[in-house]
C-alpha cells in the first residue's frame, strides 16, 4: 500500500491535528483508564480493565494507521493545477440530464470526502468518471442506482 494520499493544505492540517489529539489526549486518557481498573484488583476478571485495554488497541491501531496515511500525503499545489480538465481540487458543476438538476462537486482525496459540503473521493464513482473530463462532456457513470448521464458545465479550482 504505496499510494500516495493527495490532500489539500486544510486536509494535510487537520490530519496532523487529529493524530496530535488522538496520542497526546486520548492516549493518556485510557492509559489513565487502564490504571484505574487496575487499582481495582483482580485483572481475571476486571470487565472495566478489559474494555479499556481494548479501547487502547483500537485507538494505537488507528494512530497507526493514520500516521501511515501521514507519511504518504502530500500536498497539493492549487497553482499547478489545470482547470481545463477535472483533478483533484477541481470544483465541478454539472447537470444531471437523468434528474435535470445541476450540482457542483469539489473533486478531493478519500479523507477529505464529506457529501454534505460537496466534497466528493476522487475515487468514488462519479469522482472517478469525472477526473480527466473537460466542459462540455457528457459522461455517463455507472452508480449503485443505475447509470447517471452528467454534463459537465464548468470547471474551477
Amino acid at each position: 500500500m504505496s499510494d500516495i494520499v493527495y490532500l489539500t493544505k486544510e486536509g494535510y492540517d487537520n490530519l496532523k491535528k487529529e493524530i496530535d489529539e488522538l496520542k497526546k489526549v486520548q492516549r493518556p486518557a485510557i492509559s489513565a483508564q487502564i490504571a484505574e481498573a487496575r487499582d481495582k484488583g483482580d485483572l481475571s476478571e476486571n470487565a472495566e480493565y478489559d474494555a479499556a485495554k481494548e479501547a487502547q488497541g483500537l485507538l494505537e491501531a488507528k494512530i497507526a494507521g493514520l500516521q501511515t496515511m501521514f507519511s504518504k500525503a502530500r500536498i497539493i499545489d492549487e497553482s499547478k493545477l489545470d482547470n481545463s480538465k477535472v483533478n483533484l481540487l477541481s470544483k465541478v458543476k454539472v447537470k444531471n440530464l437523468n434528474a435535470n438538476r445541476e450540482m457542483v462537486y469539489m473533486i478531493v482525496s478519500e479523507k477529505e470526502a464529506d457529501m454534505k459540503l460537496g466534497k466528493i473521493s476522487s475515487k468514488s464513482a462519479i469522482g472517478a468518471g469525472l477526473i480527466g473530463k473537460a466542459q462540455g462532456d457528457i459522461v455517463e457513470i455507472q452508480v449503485p442506482a443505475g447509470i447517471v448521464k452528467l454534463e459537465i458545465l464548468s470547471i474551477s479550482l
